[in-house]
């Protein structure tokens, strides 16, 4: 199997992603969140405002799919007037796998 699009199952990839970014008001939030959703590759979207302020929203967007293109939705978030700070999670392969608590992570 190869890693292109298409009939053939992605076998890698980006799966996952979990974005802190700071846009403007506009555009809302579930307008955002319908833009992102519409890019190729893209099964979900989650959005949760952080922080809001006069001009600013901090939001945390959580993004699911096969074979995420991770520039393509940044110049989406930038087109929309956001600035991805950093990127909290990612995750790739054939299967998503969920992060397990540590002791280290209870300290």
């Amino acid at each position: 199997m190869d890693s292109k699009r298409g009939s053939r199952e992605v076998m890698g990839g980006i799966r996952r992603l979990v974005l802190d970014v700071l846009k403007p008001h506009e555009p809302i939030l579930t307008e955002l969140a319908k833009e992102i959703s519409k890019m190729p590759g893209v099964e979900g979207v989650n959005i949760s405002l952080i922080e809001l302020d006069k001009d600013t929203e901090n939001i945390k967007i959580t993004i699911e799919g096969r074979d995420l293109n991770y520039e393509e939705i940044k110049s989406k978030i930038e087109q929309c007037g956001g600035r991805i700070h950093s990127i909290d999670v990612v995750a790739a392969g054939r299967r998503l796998v969920e992060e397990v608590e540590t002791i280290q992570d209870k300290r």
